[in-house]
């Protein structure tokens, strides 16, 4: 017998699948035509925020409890049609049921956007990491990481070892400090070898003080001498990173040909750059240090100027009389 594996709808073919059968599927069944239409942007919110899953079953539920709350108030009197919008979900379904990613937002030092595959598609996976002072130089990873994620990480100091001179960071440093590595989510097991330039990314931010582009996520497995190697589920990864409104995507060069599987509307929104190494990825990736301004030295007053406490201040000379001429 073999067995067929089938990938998880997106966000866009689920919004399809719901526009074009879900939804007048369930007007039908429950008396609704004419009486209750749904903007995109519902669809879209019901989608993202109140299911989570690789079919449809869960957003067809979703909807139909929607249209039955819509059904009451018609049967109340208190409105003839009702129009669902994005605005309005709240108020029928109650708060949001999936919250929002945790991800850099902030163009912040230390947390890097990367992308990871799932069963129900694509979705973000920051890391993070924090210097500790006074160190020996050891190394703490945590977030439910798996073997092949802490293989990354290992992979990703070594590099920034080899290579500190070149952003800035002092070799000798890192013997007295200690590094703690972190995937946010630590209840959800992670593993895979596409985080490797996010591990490296965030950890030559933190160590360099460089931040990290907010707008941007990346993918791909890195080798020993810096290499970016290609990576699978570029389309599901792809849809994440357009969902929470990245404008650049970096993927390995090995996986360009995949762009061709890419929703056209995600192709549109987001900029991907292929990349060889990852000196590229930390070309695009990191922003220059902030500069700290210089604090201005107080201008000293006389007092201060006098360095002996027995010295007294010069005397005004005053200007030389011009001569007078004696009489012959």
């Amino acid at each position: 017998m073999d067995v067929i594996e089938l990938a998880s709808y997106t966000r866009v073919e689920k919004f399809n699948i719901a526009k074009r059968h879900l939804l007048p599927k369930q007007l039908k069944n429950n008396g609704l035509e004419g009486k209750v239409s749904f903007h995109s942007a519902a669809l879209y919110g019901i989608i993202d925020g109140y299911t989570r899953e690789a079919g449809v079953r869960n957003l067809e539920r979703t909807i139909t409890e929607v249209l039955r709350k819509c059904a009451r108030k018609i049967a109340a009197g208190e409105c003839e049609k009702v129009t669902v919008t994005a605005a309005s979900l709240e108020g029928l379904l109650g708060p949001r049921r999936v919250k929002p990613d945790f991800i850099n937002r902030t163009n912040a030092v230390g947390i890097a956007n990367g992308l990871a595959w799932t069963s129900v598609g694509g979705e973000m996976l920051p890391i993070e990491v924090q210097v500790l002072p006074g160190g020996t130089g050891k190394i703490e990873l945590t977030g439910s990481l798996g073997d092949v994620m802490k293989e990354s990480a290992k992979l990703a100091i070594t590099y920034t070892r080899v290579n500190a001179d070149r952003y800035g960071i002092d070799p000798a440093a890192l013997k007295d400090i200690d590094l703690h590595i972190h995937a946010p989510e630590g209840a959800i097991p992670k593993d895979g070898p596409s985080a490797g330039v996010t591990l490296t990314t965030a950890l030559v931010s933190c160590l360099s003080g460089r931040p990290v582009r907010a707008d941007l996520a990346m993918t791909g497995e890195i080798t020993l001498h810096g290499n970016v190697l290609p990576i699978g589920g570029l389309r599901e990864k792809s849809m994440a990173a357009y969902r929470e409104g990245m404008k650049t995507v970096l993927i390995p060069r090995g996986n360009a040909s995949d762009l061709q599987e890419v929703e056209e509307e995600v192709k549109q929104a987001v900029r991907f750059v292929p990349v060889d190494d990852l000196e590229q990825v930390l070309k695009n990736a990191l922003m220059p240090a902030p500069h700290k301004p210089r604090a201005a030295k107080p201008a000293p007053d006389s007092a201060a100027r006098r360095s002996d406490k027995n010295e007294r201040p010069p005397v005004a000379v005053p200007a030389e009389a011009p001569a007078t001429q004696l009489p012959q």
